[in-house]
């Protein structure tokens, strides 16, 4: 399960990821290109050039993990040029996860209206 243990720290990659990768090519972007250690404890989350899937690696105690999410409608990122490697909270990712972006105060994607039937 994903379930936060304390103070999390997530390290959301700043390019994007062919997600084709799985334990292997995302412990290894960990390693040489966030230059961290996955062992850590720490989640690591990397997103798609399209900016519609998102992946989260981090080890639980007794091994690694593999969290994925893909959006039907939206994207985690609008423009690529903008988008850093940096730090977050735990809420910060949950947040990103929602489709929610605190710099600009307001959602990524609208719910769309319930479509009326059609006779």
């Amino acid at each position: 399960m994903f379930f936060p243990e304390g103070a999390v720290r997530v390290q959301v990659y700043g390019r994007p990821v062919d997600l084709r990768k799985s334990f292997e090519g995302l412990y290894a972007l960990t390693r040489h290109a966030l230059k961290a250690d996955p062992l850590s404890g720490d989640r690591y989350a990397f997103i798609n050039r399209r900016g519609t899937q998102i992946k989260v690696l981090y080890w639980d105690r007794s091994g690694f993990c593999v969290w994925a999410k893909r959006l039907e409608r939206g994207r985690f990122v609008s423009d690529w040029s903008k988008v850093r490697t940096r730090e977050m909270d735990w809420t910060g990712l949950k947040l990103l996860l929602e489709g929610i972006e605190p710099a600009r105060r307001k959602v990524r994607f609208q719910r769309p209206e319930p479509a009326s039937k059609v006779r």
